[in-house]
């Protein structure tokens, strides 16, 4: 973790043994207000205050997560040095790089000025706020690109992946520095806050990361350890299903230009598992948060390998999260021996951008004004490829003049479509990836 260590960590166990202490500036600590109040306003994302008062001390520590997740103080240069040390450690044991969780929060503003406040109340029942003084501090840019100079890049080949969420492409292109000389692979988490998902919604924000104006790689994500999977998460129209919600975004992803980060099980349609009572949630905000707030279980199953005891998983010992109930039928195993299956469709796409030079190469948007049908060309080394993806409830008719013209060749991948005469048809949540001349 770039933002926070664990509160066993030996760091922390020495930073609160004491005041003066020589850990003690590796976290923030401070005094409460006159009347024992936190220092300021500040919320913790899982709930609560964002303090807490440790009694051997009398002070609070900061943490934007957990009270068990104490942030660390990066204004210190001595927790500089101890995490660029930790860095390059794993770097010289041939890790190949890392994924910078929770790097938005690497830094608070020094004054610790409250933040305003915002419409409403969170899950856990405290006023909302908007987080503008505890989240993208400038002074983060900053020490993005000392790590990228002092440790990552003193390692060729090496590689920062940032799960950076932010709102716009424009904060996005923050993270790749104005030299491309910070993240090289930061995550445009914010396709994951669409919804419903559209094409209207899709094409703008995949334009304006594929034209950053540094020219940076880019880098889509639809799942994560912290979101409802796809098709749990969307509303499926009639007569469509998970299935076909899978397939679609993974064609999305995997013909899009730039590099796609896939979660555990996203390979196979793997479904939320949701906790029925309060009694079976492991994950603190959904304990503090229960009911409006149900926590990240349902996500964070164990993956589903075959149809034997725990899909899999192991062998017999009771695992930390319940396995899903449709773990018999949604397995590696028996989706290997299905052709129509998500992970051989999944395969089908792999293998294609390995040996397709039109998936390394350009990437152009044609019917643009379709609100519900999602259409780009990609063209490289001599050879064109077009995806057409309908995230519409309504079945869509286009023509090849519409989709940029061409002549459909090659069906490299389909679902719930057909070519029909000079055009393509799609049913909802329906797809075709098909080679162009």
């Amino acid at each position: 973790m770039i933002n926070h260590s664990s509160d066993k960590h030996p760091w922390f166990v020495q930073s609160r043994s004491s005041k003066t202490n020589p850990y003690r500036d590796f976290y923030i600590w401070r005094d409460g207000k006159a009347n024992g109040a936190p220092p300021n306003n500040w919320t913790s994302l899982f709930g609560g205050s964002a303090w807490d008062k440790d009694p051997n001390t009398g002070q609070y520590y900061y943490h934007f997560f957990y009270a068990q997740q104490p942030d660390l103080n990066w204004r210190n240069p001595k927790v500089e040095k101890a995490m660029f040390d930790a860095a390059e450690w794993w770097l010289k044991r041939g890790v190949y790089g890392y994924r910078l969780d929770a790097v938005g929060t690497m830094f608070e503003r020094a004054d610790l000025k409250d933040n305003p406040p915002a419409p409403g109340k969170d899950a856990f029942g405290l006023p909302e706020q908007n987080r503008i003084y505890n989240t993208e501090q400038p002074e983060m840019h900053t020490e993005l690109q000392r790590l990228r100079q002092q440790v990552i890049d003193r390692y060729p080949g090496r590689i920062l992946i940032g799960e950076t969420y932010v709102g716009t492409s424009a904060e996005l292109s923050k993270f790749y520095g104005a030299h491309n000389d910070e993240v090289q692979l930061p995550m445009f988490l914010s396709l994951i806050g669409i919804k419903p998902l559209t094409a209207s919604e899709l094409r703008p924000k995949i334009e304006a990361v594929e034209n950053n104006p540094v020219g940076g790689w880019p880098c889509f994500a639809l799942n994560n350890h912290d979101q409802r999977r796809v098709p749990s998460r969307y509303d499926l129209p009639a007569g469509t299903t998970g299935d076909d919600m899978a397939k679609l975004t993974a064609a999305m992803l995997l013909t899009l230009r730039g590099t796609p980060i896939l979660y555990y099980g996203e390979e196979l349609g793997m479904v939320n598992n949701d906790p029925k009572r309060v009694e079976d949630v492991q994950d603190i905000i959904g304990k503090k948060g229960w009911p409006k707030e149900k926590g990240r279980d349902g996500e964070r199953t164990p993956m589903q390998w075959n149809a034997s005891v725990n899909a899999g998983f192991n062998s017999g010992a009771k695992p930390w999260m319940p396995v899903a109930p449709d773990y018999t039928t949604r397995n590696v195993t028996a989706q290997r021996n299905d052709s129509n299956s998500v992970l051989n469709f999944y395969r089908t796409l792999i293998a294609e951008r390995r040996s397709n030079p039109a998936l390394a190469g350009d990437m152009a948007m044609v019917d643009r004004a379709n609100p519900n049908v999602l259409s780009y060309v990609r063209t490289g080394g001599g050879k064109k490829l077009l995806t057409v993806l309908n995230f519409g409830g309504e079945a869509a008719d286009l023509t090849m003049a519409q989709l940029g013209g061409g002549t459909a060749g090659r069906i490299i991948a389909q679902n719930k479509a057909n070519l029909a005469g000079t055009g393509i048809h799609v049913a909802p949540l329906g797809l075709m990836v098909v080679e162009l001349s």
